[in-house]
């Protein structure tokens, strides 16, 4: 009791109780502020409020999100309540892995995967109110594309003939309309422009594929996003619940999410706004797929009062090869500014190389790299970065011919792509009429003609002196185009032609295939347009022909195997599929205006600003030495012009940033066949 009347004069006591300790704030399993530095740390104390982390590459950006989430366990935060949404399964799991060698099993508890396996969770326990059961199909991408194409021919749109889009591309239009919140008017006008004269049977088809799937309980992979966003706009009850269970949201490579993506995000914290999203405007370079650079950018508007935290200490680079990223995104007009920097201070320089033709910096690349090995860097350690798959094509070639295995990521060799298959398939029979292999191919892309007919058509060939004679004597629907293909080898053969100029005679013949059979042809085109230029270097059809061979036919399609190291292997990579990897030595190739950056990108400053992100994810893969390489002089069919300007990114680094080499020949009477 507080009041004491014991007091002998009469007086009334009133006792002060102590007060309560405050709690302790509870022990932390880890000292954070020692694993950490400063920038890391800032972002990991984040508690409440959105937070947006621009980390820079090779800044410890996973490092930052699992210390965070182990962080916020470690305060007594159910693990329950956290959301980590990544691009990848494996992600999630490698980083909750971590989590819980940090702080034990304590993590078990967290929500962890892509957005659409955790839109699949939500959907099954709360989507009744967007009209799916818990037992509803999640289709794959094959089963989609079946799908329509069987509604394709209930509504009598195989009547089109070929020029109607196929599945596969129907799948990919329908996608992008998903998942960039665009009309199918907008995604058909802007990329698929070849198809716009069938704007009309293809909404009937998407809403024709809405209504199957809604009847049999079936959702695509985008559906799930589709259906998860539907539900949190319109069920206000099942909003608040799911927003109260995760009530702490973590998005890794949030540069990389599409409309869709961000506008869940905004949805699942409506009943606050704890989210931190991780990313780096820098590295946003996946605009083809559907993401948006945008969302990164304007993070802080859709969440107002965000704090912005910066990654910059660099793990990975030496300080030249920092610099020059650093001056290379400099010039972006829109971007979160930061400056990379590493204790790793020592380095060389990064190298400019200027090379008269192609082939001069295939040898170049190819010569560099052998000296590298013979220096003790082992193959896999390197790696050649392009931005399109057709820039390697004839680096493909310089390596077999050296003996350098190599693995290819991101877009197929060249000789296993099918067009180039095809037209070589047409220079084959030319060089040897004998060749069935070729001849089958030829045949089973005339209209007509299946794998019967065209053995038929073989084996007449084998008794008659004139290879061509049986593609005269054809009937039925197959016969006019069997003869229009007799007419094109015979008029080609009549006299010897150099390799190039073969090439351009069966291309005009061939473009028509081309177009019927691909609905990416434009894309193919370009491809074959290079085949064409690594043909002028050829005198002789059989020259080229062998040299095309990298394998024999009845092998896998392995690497070259190397003489010995067999292990080892280079890598060649576009440069989207280089992102997050690092090597040692970096070759980064085509620096010339009119391919890095494409002359396709000159058409809206969006567009060319992705260049630039790309040649910065590039730059950035590379620990220690850091080559740019470009031909000159080199003529573009596809556009008419030669490309001999250097990449417009170079233009504002200084020329003390960088090494300047120009190559020349060793013995200046060398001439290439």
């Amino acid at each position: 009791m507080a009041m004491d009347s014991s007091s002998p004069s009469g007086t009334k006591t009133y006792v002060l109780k102590r007060p309560l300790p405050e709690a302790a704030p509870p022990a932390l399993s880890r000292n954070y502020a020692e694993e950490l530095n400063p920038q890391q740390l800032a972002a990991v104390e984040v508690v409440e409020g959105p937070a947006l982390v621009i980390a820079g590459a090779g800044s410890g950006k996973t490092r930052t999100l699992v210390y965070r989430v182990a962080r916020l366990i470690d305060l007594g935060i159910p693990p329950s309540s956290i959301l980590l949404l990544t691009f990848t399964r494996k992600a999630a799991q490698e980083m909750l892995g971590r989590v819980g060698l940090l702080i034990g099993s304590r993590c078990e508890q967290v929500g962890g995967g892509t957005f659409h396996s955790v839109a699949n969770i939500l959907l099954r326990r709360f989507g009744r109110p967007v009209g799916l059961e818990p037992g509803f199909t999640i289709l794959d991408r094959g089963d989609a594309e079946d799908l329509l194409s069987l509604l394709r021919g209930q509504l009598g749109l195989n009547d089109l003939g070929k020029r109607f889009p196929r599945k596969h591309t129907l799948a990919e239009m329908f996608s992008k309309t998903a998942n960039t919140l665009d009309s199918l008017e907008d995604i058909v006008l802007n990329d698929y422009t070849h198809f716009s004269e069938f704007l009309g049977e293809l909404n009937k088809l998407q809403q024709g594929y809405e209504a199957a799937k809604r009847q049999r309980q079936l959702v695509d992979y985008d559906d799930l996003l589709v259906k998860l966003r539907e539900l949190l706009i319109q069920d206000q009850r099942a909003r608040e619940i799911i927003s109260q269970t995760y009530r702490y949201i973590l998005v890794d490579e949030y540069q990389d999410t599409n409309r869709m993506q961000a506008d869940l995000v905004r949805n699942l914290a409506a009943t606050h706004h704890n989210v931190m999203v991780v990313g780096d405007d820098s590295q946003s370079i996946y605009a083809f797929r559907g993401a948006t650079f945008r969302n990164i950018m304007e993070f802080p508007e859709l969440f107002p009062g965000t704090i912005i935290y910066k990654l910059e200490e660099n793990y990975r680079s030496t300080q030249p090869i920092l610099r020059l990223a650093n001056k290379l995104i400099e010039a972006a007009p829109e971007k979160y500014s930061k400056t990379l920097f590493t204790r790793n201070e020592q380095g060389p320089l990064p190298t400019v190389v200027q090379a008269v033709g192609e082939n001069a910096q295939s040898r170049f690349i190819a010569q560099k790299i052998l000296e590298l090995r013979e220096e003790g860097m082992p193959l896999d350690d390197i790696a050649v970065l392009f931005r399109s798959s057709f820039h390697a094509f004839d680096l493909e070639l310089e390596l077999t011919r050296r003996n350098l295995p190599f693995v290819k990521r991101g877009g197929f060799k060249f000789i296993e792509t099918s067009h180039v298959k095809d037209v070589l398939a047409h220079m084959r029979v030319l060089h040897n009429p004998l060749d069935s292999v070729s001849w089958n191919r030829i045949l089973l892309l005339l209209e007509g003609v299946g794998p019967k007919k065209a053995k038929d058509v073989i084996a007449l060939m084998n008794q008659v002196p004139h290879p061509y004679d049986p593609l005269k004597q054809g009937t039925g629907k197959s016969a006019s185009s069997l003869r229009h293909l007799a007419a094109t080898l015979e008029r080609v053969s009549e006299e010897p032609m150099p390799p190039a100029a073969l090439m351009s005679e069966i291309m005009d013949y061939y473009l028509p295939v081309l177009k019927d059979h691909y609905d990416d042809y434009p894309k193919r085109i370009r491809d074959l347009e290079h085949l064409s230029v690594m043909a002028e270097r050829y005198t002789e059809l059989g020259d080229f022909l062998a040299d095309l061979t990298l394998e024999p036919p009845n092998e896998s399609v392995e690497d070259v195997v190397a003489m010995d190291r067999d292990d080892e292997r280079l890598v060649l990579s576009t440069i989207h599929s280089a992102k997050g990897l690092e090597w040692q030595a970096v070759f980064v190739i085509w620096l010339v205006d009119g391919r890095f950056p494409s002359a396709y990108s000159f058409v809206t400053q969006e567009e060319l600003e992705e260049e630039r992100r790309l040649l910065y994810v590039a730059v950035t893969r590379a620990k220690r030495h850091l080559f740019l390489t470009y031909p000159i002089n080199v003529y573009d069919k596809m556009t008419g012009a030669v490309l001999s300007k250097p990449s417009r990114f170079l233009d504002h680094i200084p020329t003390s940033y960088f090494e300047t080499w120009n190559l020349i020949e060793e013995d200046q009477s060398y001439s290439w066949r």
